[in-house]
């Protein structure tokens, strides 16, 4: 019972590279899994650059700012008048700065607006009361916003 042995051909090294790039899907000079590692590479830098910008933009919009206001309390005086207390951060308190505060309805329309200015002092915090004056009786309040662009006619007086 003997069997006739399988034919065996033997393969030229060409022909072995040839039938690898077949199967495996890169040209016969087996460079295409070189020029496929930087693809790994390249998303890895396209996340990392993605990411800091993310954590820019996010420092940008949430992150420590130049003049903080927190609202410390209000008191509806009458019908047409609120007082709001309110303190005030600054980073450079030598520059002046201009706040703006709204008294609001019973339905958050804002019926009173008061600009604040804060001239230059030594305390980086201060803390005030104003008093707003409404159209309407007023039922709540609150500080709109600071900024450090003061208008003209504030600074003129």
């Amino acid at each position: 019972m003997n069997q006739p042995a399988p034919e065996h051909t033997a393969l030229s090294a060409a022909e072995a590279q040839a039938r690898r790039a077949d199967r495996y899907g890169f040209d016969s000079g087996g460079s295409g899994r070189v020029r496929r590692r930087w693809i790994p590479v390249a998303i890895g830098v396209f996340v990392l650059v993605a990411g800091l910008g993310v954590a820019y933009l996010g420092f940008q919009k949430y992150g420590p700012r130049d003049i903080e206001a927190e609202q410390l309390g209000y008191t509806v005086v009458d019908d047409s008048t609120l007082s709001v207390h309110l303190k005030v951060t600054r980073a450079d308190p030598t520059r002046p700065a201009v706040c703006f505060v709204r008294a609001m309805d019973r339905d958050g329309a804002e019926v009173g607006r008061r600009e604040i200015l804060l001239t230059a002092s030594e305390s980086g915090t201060v803390e005030l009361t104003t008093v707003v004056r409404s159209s309407t009786r007023p039922s709540a309040g609150n500080v709109y916003g600071c900024s450090d662009r003061v208008p003209e006619y504030l600074r003129a007086g």
